[in-house]
Formats: C-alpha cells, structure tokens, sequence
C-alpha cells in the first residue's frame, strides 16, 4: 500500500509559522491532486488545502490568506507553509493524494485514496 510521508509538525505560539512537507512516491504512483487535511480534538476531519497537477489550489476560508498550500516542479513533495498560526490552529495535519483523474477544480472536492500518518501541530494561545 502505497503511503505518503509528513513532516514539519511542532508546537508554536500563536502569531508563529510552521511548514509542512509530504513526500508522495511519484516513481510508484501517478498522481492527480494532492491535500492536506486536519483534524482537531473531537472534531471530524477537514480538508485545509488542495492542489492540482496543473497547480491550481483551493483552500478552506478560515485558513485563507495564512495558509499556502504549494508543490515542487516534480510533484514528488507538497508543502503548506503556515503563517499567523491561531489555537484554534492545533490539529494532526494529514496529507493525502488522489491517483483517479480528476479535473483540476474537482481537487478540493474530490475523495482521496492515499494517505499519510499525520503530523502534530500545536499552537499555543
């Protein structure tokens, strides 16, 4: 099964930045979209960010203008650069990547079939 890799989580104070990386094994897999999600204590989980392989990004609107979600020339690494990190920041941050096609708009949207373990990010107030 293929699985994606995340790093980059920490603790922060509020007002702070923290990047995100995802490896996404691009020699296996043919990928379409790539997201990063999270989850909060007691919360469902929530797509953040999306891109597509076209690099057209979506983003959720309580993390617009903070959060830039980008990729590299290969794909093979997706990132979220984090700034003006807020409490209500604290979450495990998954990425994840869509091997179906789908159309570059539809990347927000879409399901996804491959994921990471997550990673920590704490704020704190």
């Amino acid at each position: 099964q293929v699985r994606l890799a995340e790093s980059g989580g920490g603790s922060v104070q509020a007002g702070g930045s923290l990047r995100l990386s995802c490896d996404i094994p691009v020699n296996t897999v043919k990928t379409y979209c790539a997201a990063w999600f999270r989850q909060a204590p007691g919360k469902d989980r929530e797509i953040v960010a999306s891109i597509s392989l076209t690099h057209v990004t979506a983003y959720t609107d309580v993390i617009k203008d903070r959060f830039t979600i980008s990729q590299n020339d290969a794909r093979s690494t997706v990132f979220l650069q984090m700034n003006s990190l807020l409490a209500d920041d604290t979450a495990i941050y998954y990425c994840a990547a869509r091997s179906q096609y789908v159309v570059s708009s539809g990347c927000f949207s879409a399901p996804y079939n491959l994921w990471g373990r997550g990673t920590q990010v704490t704020v704190s107030a």
